[in-house]
């Protein structure tokens, strides 16, 4: 007969842990999708699983060779790569900038629920739907945030659109 508390097990990790990372991924990507922007809810939560699962797999290897702070920098950098890849230059702006954020925060959202726990985790998730969503909302209420370089962007993307409708004719 088939034990299947041994089959499920996955220690020494942790299923309330993998949980929290799909959650808070989750959420965040969510805000991210439902508004059109990159980096959605798949992504989300793939970087902050794949964060825990480094940082948490590399604290079982305490040695000379593998340090868990080497790792989270390793990971900082290389989320950073990811990141830089997301950003674009065209026409003189630079976007992208907030979804390279984004996926740098995810990151360091995968540490925390491995080094700080689980509910600081989604404390900070929800920091960062705040953040994301409500400066946002701030910045469109807001005409003194219509600054000329907001302007040059807003008007980048609807040009854009606007060539994406053409071309489909």
């Amino acid at each position: 007969m088939v034990d299947l508390h041994a089959l499920l097990a996955i220690e020494p990790l942790s299923w309330n842990k993998v949980a929290t990372a799909l959650f808070c991924g989750s959420l965040i990507g969510l805000e991210r999708q439902l508004r059109g922007k990159p980096v959605g809810m798949r992504t989300s939560s793939l970087i902050v699983l794949g964060t825990y699962l480094f940082v948490a797999l590399s604290m079982l290897v305490v040695n000379d060779v593998a340090d868990p702070a080497r790792v989270i920098g390793q990971v900082v950098t290389g989320i950073g790569f990811l990141g830089a890849g997301v950003m674009l230059a065209k026409e003189g702006l630079v976007v992208g900038v907030t979804s390279a954020a984004t996926i740098w925060v995810l990151a360091a959202i995968g540490v925390c629920i491995t080094v700080a726990g689980e509910y600081i985790a989604i404390k900070m998730s929800v920091v960062v739907v705040i953040i994301l969503y409500g400066i946002d909302t701030f910045e469109d209420m807001s005409s003194s945030f219509s600054s000329s370089l907001l302007k040059k962007y807003r008007n980048w993307r609807l040009k854009g659109r606007e060539k994406r409708w053409d071309e489909a004719d």
